[in-house]
């Protein structure tokens, strides 16, 4: 059952992407097929609600959504908030993200904003019926030396993340989540 990492940062020296790194790390090490995406490296267009959805880079992003077992979004957060590229992912790829067990890496500069993932994880357990992973990552600066990932109790948190993804992933996999109306 594959994983997929996608990093929803812009930002050349981003964080969360050193989070994303780490994870995919860790999931290789487990020999779990983990798959890494950076969001700098595709030209997503911005969700109009119309045409952007038959964009093939669109088609093809939804379809490794689709196609994975779980989903870690790696996102910084600005303005108590994830990113604008997160969210316009999600817009995006939509239906995509149904049943999927999802878990979130999150980067942010201050300690302060640790309920900002919320609004997302309410979203994508709401509209999509995602399993959301209670235990999320959130690092802020501090956790990071010269641009790297050095605070322990940070990776220990992503060890615990990827592991929990596995678990969950693994039992979700025989049952069939699609009953009809919700």
């Amino acid at each position: 059952m594959k994983t997929l990492i996608i990093s929803c940062s812009l930002d050349p020296d981003s964080r969360s992407r050193q989070l994303a790194l780490a994870a995919a790390g860790h999931l290789r090490h487990q020999q779990v097929e983990a798959m890494a995406l950076d969001l700098r490296d595709l030209q997503l267009p911005m969700c109009d609600g119309d045409e952007a959805f038959d964009n093939p880079i669109v088609s093809e992003l939804a379809s490794q959504i689709r196609q994975a077992g779980s989903v870690l979004l790696a996102t910084p957060v600005y303005n108590f908030n994830v990113s604008a590229a997160a969210k316009n992912l999600i817009e995006l790829t939509g239906k995509a993200w149904k049943d999927k067990v999802v878990g979130f890496l999150c980067a942010a500069g201050g300690r302060s904003s640790y309920m900002s993932i919320m609004g997302l994880a309410n979203s994508l357990m709401l509209d999509f019926r995602c399993l959301i992973i209670p235990r999320f990552v959130y690092a802020t600066g501090a956790d990071f030396t010269e641009g790297q990932l050095t605070n322990e109790q940070v990776l220990e948190r992503i060890r615990e993340l990827c592991d929990i993804t596995i678990k969950l992933a693994d039992a979700m996999t025989p049952v069939q989540c699609d009953t009809g109306e919700r």
